[in-house]
């Protein structure tokens, strides 16, 4: 990876992280920045060092999702910090163990309780889920694989009130979606046998 490289990844990411309007896939990781422009940069040191840490691209894209999940406003000297590896770290070990992650979330969810209520939206207010995946009880990624099975997202921004935490929630969600596995058969059999 080049210090190039390296800035065109992180900006394309941030961008689908920040912007509706911006898909990362759609446009395969490309963002509109000349070598020019990235070499008048007064940070370009920063992307040059970041780039010596990750020979693959996709350890790069992992590391900074990860980062972007935590923080989506990091900053590229942010990402030097020894934080940022913890974090990536923490996230890897996630994604490791998804399956049992999410298992577990949904146990923890739905034991003794109407899969109904943990999702119902009520005088406008957070629905538990949102209230647990945001007290960090149930991991961020459970909450969008259940929006992936149940498309429950756009119903809550119908009623959810609240537009100040929701929309970026909502988009931060919607976001790092695309970067769960695309096959949630697995995910739908595991919710199935906890719920039912």
């Amino acid at each position: 990876m080049t210090g190039y490289e390296t800035f065109t990844t992180y900006q394309a990411l941030k961008l689908h992280f920040t912007q509706d309007s911006f898909d990362y896939f759609k446009y395969n990781g490309k963002s509109n920045v000349s070598v020019t422009s990235f070499e008048n940069r007064k940070d370009k040191y920063h992307f040059y060092k970041l780039s010596r840490r990750f020979a693959q691209k996709d350890d790069l894209i992992l590391f900074v999702v990860a980062n972007f999940l935590e923080d989506d406003s990091s900053w590229i000297g942010k990402l030097l910090e020894p934080e940022s590896e913890t974090i990536h770290l923490k996230h890897q070990k996630v994604m490791q163990s998804l399956s049992y992650i999410f298992e577990n979330d949904c146990r923890k969810l739905f034991d003794g309780q109407n899969p109904n209520d943990v999702l119902q939206v009520i005088n406008g207010e957070h629905p538990i889920l949102l209230e647990k995946t945001r007290q960090k009880v149930t991991h961020f990624e459970t909450f969008c694989l259940l929006n992936k099975i149940l498309n429950f997202i756009p119903t809550w921004s119908n009623k959810i009130t609240d537009t100040i935490v929701w929309p970026d929630y909502r988009r931060k969600a919607l976001k790092f979606t695309a970067f769960l596995p695309a096959d949630v058969v697995k995910y739908k059999l595991i919710l199935k046998k906890v719920i039912s």
